[in-house]
């Protein structure tokens, strides 16, 4: 099941918070490895690590790096005090934080209070490149007005600090505030749930704007329902529950060769059709009339257009947006110009949200 190795460190190739990318020299070869410094502790060069190899010898696409399992030069690493929930729970890599629901948190108070979303607009993706879009664009028709935290949920990778968008997003100022949820890690507040960690967006980070959506990695087989990307619906039931008001965002492409992901992706059609019973908006770029009509049939054929709303806006906004604020971002190793209508989707609903957050600003 685990496929283990020890290496000695040569290189760090880069740092920012909470990780660390390395190089190691590994049975002769130099390779790549991730150390998540707050785990496992601070990493330096010639420090013998202890690695999992297992997905870069399956040649998985997680990654593409090992991962430090514990690094020899640090055989004794402590904990502060304060909180006691544990996150990969019961395995020898859990983790201990603080949440805000716990009395020990200095938001306790408030979340105690806190029990609706009082019609909080979230936007809700399935896969983390959604992520960019939305948030650039939310950026630029709010004018820098909308405080916007995202929620990542453990339906991919655990360890926010794995992900270099989230820190380009916080570093350009797209995103204010970021949260995790069950046992996705490290956000600026951690929560138990997909409920409280909404509550928090809202009460503890101040959120205008919740985008609800798992770290990089989606874990998918090609099955109808096995592949993490369902969460979207259970999401969408969780925001009706707490009084918000759900808008999601399809997964839309015309350059995925697979058929099962043209148009409207057949993830979306299931999270949205099947797995949601309650209602969202499903924002819709407006797009060539050719490939408009194939997703509207498969909006109706799915049941979709039925179950939901949905909202057709101009989207090309969102495209400016990121070459404005430099935000370079991939789907499938895909950019823009190469999925473009997949990039033009993952921003509507952006643009539906800010132009109804800022119709009646002055």
């Amino acid at each position: 099941m685990i496929r283990v190795r020890k290496a000695v460190v040569t290189e760090i190739a880069s740092t920012r918070p909470g990780i660390s990318e390395i190089l190691v020299e590994l049975e002769g070869e130099i390779q790549r490895a991730v150390s998540y410094d707050a785990v496992t502790g601070p990493v330096k060069v010639g420090d013998p690590v202890i690695l999992n190899t297992t997905a870069v010898y399956k040649r998985l696409g997680t990654g593409g790096a090992h991962f430090v399992m514990a690094n020899l030069s640090n055989t004794r690493l402590d904990v502060d005090q304060a909180g006691h929930i544990m996150k990969m729970r019961y395995s020898p890599c859990q983790v201990k934080t603080l949440a805000v629901e716990e009395p020990e948190s200095p938001h306790y108070e408030v979340m105690q209070r806190t029990h609706r979303l009082d019609g909080a607009p979230v936007i809700i993706g399935t896969l983390h490149s959604m992520l960019a879009p939305a948030a650039a664009i939310l950026r630029k028709l709010g004018q820098g007005r909308l405080r916007v935290a995202y929620l990542m949920t453990d339906g991919a990778a655990l360890p926010l600090a794995l992900s270099k968008l989230v820190f380009e997003l916080k570093e350009k100022g797209l995103l204010q505030a970021t949260v995790t949820c069950g046992h996705a890690f490290g956000g600026d507040y951690e929560a138990i749930n997909v409920y409280t960690g909404l509550l928090a967006c809202k009460a503890v980070a101040r959120a205008d704007v919740v985008i609800a959506a798992m770290g990089p990695g989606i874990v998918g087989s090609g099955s109808r329902y096995g592949f993490t990307g369902v969460e979207q619906g259970e999401i969408i039931n969780a925001v009706n529950i707490l009084g918000g008001r759900p808008v999601a965002i399809p997964r839309v492409s015309f350059a995925d060769a697979r058929e099962r992901h043209k148009g409207i992706s057949h993830h979306t059609r299931t999270a949205l059709g099947s797995i949601a019973l309650s209602k969202a908006t499903v924002a819709l770029p407006r797009l060539e009339p050719e490939k408009m009509e194939l997703v509207l049939r498969q909006l109706e054929e799915s049941g979709i257009s039925r179950k939901h709303d949905v909202a057709v806006v101009g989207a090309e906004p969102v495209l400016d947006a990121l070459e404005e604020y430099r935000v370079k971002v991939t789907t499938m190793g895909r950019g823009v110009q190469q999925d473009r209508e997949f990039f033009l989707a993952a921003g509507a609903a952006g643009v539906y949200v800010a132009q109804d957050l800022t119709k009646n600003c002055p």
